[in-house]
């Protein structure tokens, strides 16, 4: 990537969101100005009267081109429906701007890797909104691992389970391209579990409609095998939206010790509630209530152990993004060749449930 995608001489880079729904409300528009460097410049949005009052310094324009059209905009962050995310980006990217996608990247592996393709081509940097990377389980967790506390790990259980009996009226929760929890939360479990060990083998994934009136699947269990990279490793993913009492966010053995996890990260309840924060590590932000437990057997029993205290921190992934195109950081945090692989496990995981069967990226050895 040349330098003439990074902007040293500027102290600010403009940021033109497209949509201001729960994500772009709710989310992006208070991370992108929480962030230094980083300016909510406009706002594409057919509700400029909602726009204003929050952010009353910002642009409302009604339509993508008019942003997109703007010399003056860096940066295009995606908050609409998944169907508009591959056209909205790539004539963003075709304008010469750099963007960020709401996850899923668009809802299928060919438009992704469309779009990484000409990012590429277009030296623009193509990223999605990860922000679960950033969770303070999860950036805990990967401490526990980093450490080699557990040992060799054998089973990892992930979830995100919470209950929602009512079915909302939104695009979402309707039977459209890229809709359903495997392609809403299971886009971050996914980025997660590929974070921490890389690409499986094969992926299982069973898909079902819980609630009375859902239209697309509101629950999802899914198998990763790693035979190849992580002999014995088993990965399993799991969300729903109909369940009253939740158990462990993740729990993790290893042959040496487990890792035993309750509660969501707080962040997102925070934003819903109107939070807005500022600076790369704001003082508070993020803590979690229901630190993780880490059991090691001994021969006197087991000894368990508080798992690290650490802070969550969404806006980190602006910040980071924010450092890259300013040229001090090397790349983004979540790459175009992360997007993609996010995507072809997505994509593998929707074929497996449509097949009843694993799939892999590859045919089987014979």
């Amino acid at each position: 990537m040349s330098n003439s995608v990074f902007f040293p001489a500027k102290s600010t880079i403009r940021v033109a969101l497209v949509g201001y729904g729960n994500a772009g409300r709710i989310f992006h528009a208070p991370l992108i100005s929480g962030v230094p460097g980083l300016q909510l410049a406009t706002v594409v949005s057919s509700k400029p009267q909602q726009v204003l009052a929050d952010w009353p310094q910002t642009q409302v324009v009604a339509t993508p081109e008019a942003a997109f059209a703007d010399p003056t905009i860096d940066l295009v962050v995606i908050a609409t429906g998944n169907e508009s995310h591959y056209p909205l980006a790539r004539a963003a990217l075709l304008a010469g701007k750099h963007v960020v996608v709401d996850k899923p990247c668009t809802v299928t592996l060919e438009q992704t890797e469309d779009l990484a393709q000409l990012a590429q081509r277009q030296e623009r940097v193509l990223t999605v909104f990860q922000n679960r990377r950033w969770d303070a389980d999860f950036l805990a967790l990967r401490q526990v691992l980093d450490s080699g506390a557990l040992g060799r790990i054998v089973h990892f259980e992930s979830h995100f389970d919470r209950y929602r009996p009512s079915v909302p009226d939104r695009w979402r929760e309707r039977d459209l391209p890229g809709s359903g929890l495997w392609f809403d939360l299971g886009s971050h479990l996914l980025d997660q579990c590929l974070q921490l060990f890389g690409e499986p083998d094969d992926i299982l994934v069973d898909l079902a409609c819980q609630r009375d009136a859902a239209q697309v699947n509101d629950y999802f269990h899914a198998q990763l095998r790693y035979p190849t990279r992580h002999p014995g490793l088993r990965v399993l993913l799991h969300a729903s939206a109909l369940v009253p009492a939740a158990g462990p966010r993740f729990i993790v053995h290893g042959t040496q010790a487990s890792f035993v996890k309750y509660g969501l990260d707080v962040q997102e309840d925070a934003l819903k509630a109107g939070a807005r924060p500022q600076g790369d590590q704001p003082s508070g932000w993020g803590r979690d209530p229901m630190v993780g437990t880490i059991t090691t057997p001994r021969d006197t029993g087991p000894v368990r152990t508080q798992a690290p205290d650490v802070a969550g921190n969404y806006l980190a992934y602006y910040a980071q993004l924010s450092d890259h195109l300013q040229g001090r950081a090397a790349r983004a945090d979540v790459t175009r060749e992360q997007v993609v692989q996010a995507m072809r496990w997505l994509t593998l995981g929707a074929h497996s449930a449509a097949q009843g069967c694993f799939v892999g990226p590859h045919p089987p050895r014979l």
